[in-house]
């Protein structure tokens, strides 16, 4: 018994001991309530501001186009893969971006309710400057995560309305009533028109130090250039700006007008024409289109001399570069020691006209099944790999044939092809994965590129004024079309006789620009909602190439077993569980 009563007292002593372990203390915790900060400690709140920036959702490397018809994936654990097989629901749902989204809202409201009470530097005037810009930020980025919503989670409820979700621009406490019901889609896009309004006022067009203070906008006072530059200087570019928000609104209203949302809200066809105008204007027009834009992710000496938050000319926004051999590991054919993830399919191989513009199935195009890659539109080489095309740092010969006797041919090891052609886009060809001689190379990841801008103005557009219409920018659909073709080499030696007829018709010009955006962002994260947003046919089976003998045969790889209603997607199932105030969108359960 003795020795039972030493046990629990020095028991009782460790516990005592280990108290500052297991409960912490006040002064341990920092407080995020009103006016709270620290005088001098802005690191907190824009710590908060930057976990905004975290979460954004980079579209590109996720691959989401192995649930459309332009690509299957040889690994059988991909979610993307089995939401295309029919095991899409509610609570299995990869695409989901409501628990990212609104925790990311929840940072950023943090923010804006307390900004102004933020001593930001010293200066109190350059501390102003601050609050003026972060204010900006963070505004913008609300805006944006609502974007990434209504994209993801819009959609028609049972009674017919198009809903949005819960508009939450309060900081939510622990006593919160977490039970709001969605707003309609109209009332989410006044939301990100009203956010982006406000930074739009505070930001600036771009970060940059300026010559001299006559450089200064009016709306930021009377100010010294160094005090400018503290704030608004070089050193932050990389951070949300006027022009990055002008692009935000840009894809915003190209939701808001598309057929699938369209009924729900007053954004119109011109008003997204004339927001991607905008955007184009302040570029410098069509000729502003990239030149070397097609291969932003490859051009070496480009991204080589890349300064920290610059942009090349095809870039509007971007994440920072890093240097890593990832993409090509994954995506590279087994014959250069990848994993050859992403196929691309024969339905986006038939997207690619001939070199002279004419798709492959209109006569008189050229087109020769028995040699299907000849005379092609030069993109097709440049994205995907193709029988016989090359790869690698040594410019090896590639086989996709069934009968070519490697694994980079059809369906022979769990790394091969399914579809007869591996992913070239995106892939830095001068990365090296032999075990003996492995290098890295830097890659980055854009956000927002000026071809998407182009592309959301050409659509646009089409719909607003026809084919020729060339609104208050001076420059029409079939402008920009022009140029993209051009650029891409497509056309060039027959004055691109498609595009010249389609310039005649709207329906025509459609099907035009559709298919442009199809091949331009092909494997950028676009094809999955583009469909949706114009409410087509979501379920043709992807298919691929056999070759033996030399000889092509068509082959069906995958069905696509979406229904109607999966036009939209769902609100997450253990949400709908927990608030009945929500209410699903139809068909989903």
């Amino acid at each position: 018994m003795k020795i039972n009563i030493v046990i629990l007292l020095a028991c009782l002593l460790l516990v005592a001991g280990c108290k500052d372990l297991l409960v912490p203390e006040t002064e341990n915790i920092r407080d995020l309530n009103p006016g709270k900060y620290p005088p001098n400690d802005a690191a907190l709140p824009f710590g908060i501001l930057l976990n905004g920036y975290n979460r954004i959702p980079t579209n590109s490397w996720s691959f989401n186009d192995v649930a459309t018809d332009d690509a299957v994936t040889n690994d059988q654990g991909n979610g993307f893969l089995k939401i295309a097989n029919g095991q899409w629901t509610a609570n299995n749902n990869p695409l989901s971006q409501w628990t990212n989204a609104y925790a990311a809202i929840q940072y950023l409201n943090i923010v804006l309710r307390d900004v102004d009470t933020v001593r930001w530097v010293s200066d109190p005037v350059v501390s102003k400057l601050f609050a003026m810009r972060i204010k900006g930020e963070a505004a913008g980025l609300r805006a944006l995560f609502y974007y990434y919503l209504l994209q993801a989670h819009a959609g028609v409820s049972e009674s017919g309305a198009v809903l949005g979700v819960p508009i939450i621009t309060a900081v939510q406490g622990p006593n919160a009533d977490f039970n709001t019901p969605r707003a309609t889609f109209e009332a989410c896009m006044k939301q990100i028109y009203s956010d982006l309004s406000i930074a739009d006022d505070l930001l600036p067009l771009d970060y940059g130090n300026i010559a001299s203070a006559a450089f200064i906008p009016a709306k930021y006072g009377t100010i010294t250039k160094e005090q400018y530059d503290r704030a608004f200087g070089s050193a932050f570019r990389g951070f949300l700006t006027g022009r990055i928000v002008k692009a935000i609104r840009s894809k915003a209203a190209l939701l808001a007008a598309s057929p699938a949302f369209s009924a729900g809200n007053t954004t119109t066809w011109a008003d997204a024409a004339d927001y991607a105008g905008e955007v184009l204007y302040l570029k410098g027009g069509v000729g502003a289109l990239a030149s070397n834009g097609l291969t932003w992710y490859a051009n070496a000496s480009e991204i080589a001399g890349l300064a920290d938050g610059a942009n090349p000319a095809e870039i509007l926004w971007r994440n920072n570069y890093g240097d890593n051999r990832d993409l090509e590991q994954a995506n590279y054919p087994p014959g250069l020691f990848g994993n050859g993830r992403i196929n691309p399919t024969q339905n986006l191989v038939d997207a690619f006209p001939m070199a002279n513009g004419i798709p492959i199935t209109h006569t008189g195009s050229g087109y020769d099944a028995t040699d299907p890659y000849a005379n092609r539109d030069p993109r097709l080489r440049v994205f995907i790999l193709v029988n016989g095309g090359t790869a690698g740092p040594n410019n090896t010969v590639i086989s996709t044939a069934a009968d070519g006797g490697t694994n980079d041919g059809l369906n022979i090891v769990g790394t091969s092809t399914r579809t007869g052609y591996y992913l070239r886009k995106l892939l830095r060809q001068d990365v090296n994965l032999n075990p003996n001689s492995t290098n890295n190379q830097r890659h980055y990841k854009p956000h927002i590129r000026y071809t998407e801008i182009f592309l959301n103005y050409a659509e646009a557009a089409n719909e607003a004024w026809g084919p020729l219409g060339a609104g208050r920018y001076g420059f029409s659909a079939y402008d920009v079309i022009r140029a993209i073709r051009k650029r891409a080499g497509v056309g060039t030696a027959n004055g691109d006789t498609w595009l010249e007829e389609a310039k005649g018709s709207k329906d025509q010009m459609r099907d035009l620009i559709r298919n442009e955006r199809r091949i331009e962002l092909c494997f950028e994260g676009f094809r999955f909602w583009d469909l949706r947003r114009w409410k087509v046919n979501l379920s043709e089976t992807a298919r691929g190439v056999s070759i033996k003998n030399n000889v092509p045969a068509v082959i069906n790889v995958e069905p696509r077993q979406f229904q109607s209603f999966m036009t939209y997607g769902p609100i997450p199932y253990g949400e709908i569980l927990k608030f009945g105030a929500l209410e699903q969108n139809k068909g989903w359960r």
